[in-house]
């Protein structure tokens, strides 16, 4: 969830609990609205959407749940907290009958009021009425990783508010990290189907012999182990969208197989004698330049031409290094939340260290920093130490007779001229796995290989999860 978009309005008679209360939301990086009287919050809820309102209740006191109700009226979809005051069991048990999302007993620690918070925004993502709330909340629930201003994310938000709208096939592109899946779900969530499944599938973990019930499903008994009728990605995308991932690596078969559903609109699940519609929009993503494939004879020129009637280029985090700080900033706000802890502040000389960091794993990389920084520095900021290291061509330069595994974004190592080849494969993983990303779908994708290929090298290397460190 991107607290910063969330508004709690708390109301409190006691100053002291009233200040408690709003630190611990404006630390967690929500949008806090104080407010002194029952009328200052229904002037809110009536000025703007109000996500939650958090109240402190007191025994004997009656104006909580008249208050409730009156909010209700105005925006059925506002969520409740009360945190009570010597109280008691029955208080509570009222409260959560007529609809609070929850009770929590003064004084509040930080802690349960931060998860009480959590629980009343999920709930309000599944059950509001408003499907505009429920497709913000969603939209919400990661950080955002088009924060920033330069120009190519600029292009990319304009494109993506003329296209959503329509059902026009999407090819996104860019390298791994770059955050295609999150545009995908941009399309989907900002389109005429946003009421719709998204269905993802990962091209590149489809084998042959099960690339058809996957993509179009199977009938009972249609083959050894079908022992009931089971639906494809088409049908449980159907009336949504259809992401299609690591499209690059469909095998020529699963690209046959998809090309005709495109061109006919109509689909036979395995077994099956029935046609069916396919009523799901497409986008696919791929790190690979489909072009150099097709003219390589790797992939179909025919399917090629059907799914890139609009792209997204992706640039790497390199190259708009002037969003690294907005970024850093949404990374720092989202986790600060997700794990209860105070957000830290980000100092220049921090910044300025990620600014000239070539991030080869992109956002995803910067990503994973920022949520490990803000889970176990101590600190309350951020300094040059905190940063990640420097590449390693600009610590020292290369031994004579040796040669760097750099591919022009970041050396990892450097390799002594007559090393064996197994000896350059094996460093090379692990320093990968170890100073790029830990993530093994991300490092297969860095490496050039698919994630099966490299669990295989893995274990034929001797490389299991407890080696690699």
């Amino acid at each position: 969830m991107n607290p910063s978009l969330i508004t709690v309005v708390v109301l409190d008679r006691h100053a002291a609990d009233l200040a408690r209360l709003i630190t611990t939301l404006e630390d967690a990086g929500y949008r806090v609205l104080p407010a002194s009287t029952e009328a200052q919050v229904e002037r809110y809820t009536s000025e703007g959407p109000v996500n939650l309102v958090v109240k402190g209740y007191e025994a004997g006191k009656v104006d909580a749940l008249p208050l409730m109700e009156r909010i209700r009226a105005i925006s059925p979809d506002t969520e409740f907290i009360f945190c009570g005051s010597g109280g008691t069991i029955q208080d509570a048990v009222a409260a959560l009958r007529q609809g609070a999302c929850d009770y929590l007993t003064k004084p509040v620690s930080a802690d349960l009021l931060r998860e009480a918070v959590r629980r009343a925004l999920e709930r309000q993502s599944l059950v509001a009425d408003d499907p505009k709330l429920r497709a913000s909340l969603r939209r919400h629930s990661a950080p955002d990783v088009f924060a920033g201003t330069s120009a190519a994310m600029r292009a990319i938000g304009e494109t993506l508010q003329t296209v959503a709208p329509t059902d026009v096939p999407v090819l996104i592109t860019g390298e791994s990290g770059t955050g295609k899946e999150l545009v995908a779900r941009a399309l989907h969530e900002r389109g005429s189907r946003r009421e719709g499944p998204f269905i993802a599938i990962n091209c590149a973990g489809l084998p042959d012999n099960l690339i058809e019930s996957e993509l179009f499903g199977h009938i009972r008994g249609a083959f050894t182990g079908a022992i009931t009728d089971r639906p494809g990605a088409f049908q449980s995308a159907a009336g949504g969208t259809l992401f299609l991932d690591e499209i690059g690596d469909l095998s020529p078969k699963g690209q046959g197989d998809l090309l005709r559903v495109l061109e006919d609109g109509l689909f036979r699940p395995v077994g099956g004698t029935r046609l069916l519609r396919a009523d799901a929009r497409i986008v696919a993503a791929t790190n690979h330049d489909l072009g150099a494939f097709a003219n390589a004879g790797r992939f179909r020129e025919d399917l090629l031409y059907r799914l890139n009637i609009v792209e997204f280029h992706l640039v790497p985090l390199r190259e708009r290094t002037e969003d690294i700080p907005a970024l850093a900033a949404a990374f720092n706000s989202h986790f600060s939340a997700r794990h209860g802890r105070r957000r830290k502040q980000l100092s220049p000389d921090f910044l300025a260290a990620l600014s000239r960091h070539p991030w080869p794993g992109n956002v995803r990389q910067l990503r994973n920093l920022m949520e490990r920084l803000v889970v176990t520095v101590r600190d309350s900021e951020l300094g040059i130490e905190h940063a990640p290291e420097p590449p390693a061509t600009s610590r020292k330069s290369t031994p004579a007779g040796a040669i760097s595994s750099a591919t022009g974004a970041q050396a990892l190592f450097t390799v002594q001229a007559g090393t064996s080849l197994s000896d350059v494969e094996s460093q090379l993983i692990r320093e990968t796995l170890t100073r790029v990303t830990p993530n093994r779908a991300e490092a297969a994708h860095l490496l050039g290989i698919s994630p099966r290929a490299l669990a295989y090298k893995l274990k034929a290397l001797g490389l299991g999860r407890g080696a690699v460190a």
